[in-house]
């Protein structure tokens, strides 16, 4: 490739359909049951390629320093795992809320790992790449490997799961909730009975009321935004937060229904209307299943 070799990619936020907590290791980190989905709000970042081997953040992105940020932090670690001498500048525009439960940073390192590994011409495999993703956050994994999944683990055993058309109406209550403080309170339940992936009728839980999210009840606590934002979007359907918060979100069967809703919504809230997705916008960016290295 040329020195200006240029990828611009999309990294899809994600709503976690239910989430249940199933467990604990030895090492304190939590045993999880979880329905992942892909929805059309996405980052975009663009990968330009450099050949002096340095990595660079060139936007500034306010509350996360170029070096904290995973997209650094995941081109790095494919950096040192294949011994490329090849840098990037990655400029990333941000549209997904940060410390909202959807994803974003994790979606953004994903796509680092699978433009960088074809920019870079690594060749590597989805699963490695998922092995490296795992090093770098639980939720990286499943935006590697491309597909709505049921999740187990702590969030690293996947099945492919088809879902069907559906859009959501998402709301952004302006609390920023710190995962670690959900996972490590006293109140949160963590002996949730597992079930199967055959349980799950059309893999979705929400109207039933069969499934929930069991950090839910201790993120409504500390944030009470939370609640007042579930409460008020249970009026016109079943409303559940995604991951450890801070976005509830409902579903609807069109676009014309979750419109409907988002017109009342109160001046003082916030949201959004989102496409359930098929797959990832990458699914076939692994072109090459290679050895792994």
């Amino acid at each position: 490739m040329g020195k200006t070799a240029t990828l611009t990619c999309l990294a899809p936020a994600k709503l976690n359909l239910f989430l249940h907590v199933v467990g604990r290791r030895a090492d304190g980190y939590h045993l999880l049951q979880t329905l992942f989905r892909f929805i059309d709000l996405n980052d975009t970042l663009r990968f330009t390629l450099r050949e002096d081997g340095e990595v660079r953040r060139v936007n500034v992105l306010d509350g996360v320093p170029a070096e904290q940020d995973l997209c650094v932090r995941a081109a790095r670690l494919l950096q040192l795992k294949t011994g490329c001498t090849q840098g990037v500048d990655i400029e990333l525009d941000k549209r997904i809320p940060m410390g909202g439960g959807l994803g974003g940073g994790s979606s953004d390192a994903a796509t680092t790992l699978l433009a960088l590994n074809r920019l870079w011409q690594l060749n590597l495999s989805r699963e490695r790449l998922m092995q490296l993703g795992l090093s770098l956050g639980a939720d990286v994994p499943v935006f590697v490997f491309g597909e709505n999944a049921f999740a187990e683990g702590v969030g690293e055993r996947l099945q492919a799961f088809d879902l069907p058309e559906a859009w959501y109406l998402v709301l952004s209550p302006p609390v920023h909730v710190p995962t670690a403080q959900i996972f490590t309170h006293p109140e949160l339940t963590r002996n949730t009975i597992s079930i199967t992936i055959r349980a799950l009728p059309n893999g979705y839980g929400l109207k039933t009321g069969l499934f929930g999210n069991d950090l839910q009840p201790v993120a409504c606590t500390l944030y009470p935004e939370i609640e007042r934002h579930l409460a008020w979007l249970a009026q016109f359907a079943p409303a559940m937060m995604t991951g450890s918060g801070a976005c509830v979100f409902a579903e609807f069967a069109t676009e014309a229904e979750a419109k409907a809703v988002l017109r009342q919504l109160p001046e003082n809230m916030r949201g959004f209307i989102a496409r359930g997705l098929r797959q990832h916008p990458l699914k076939d960016f692994v072109v090459t299943e290679a050895a792994q290295m």
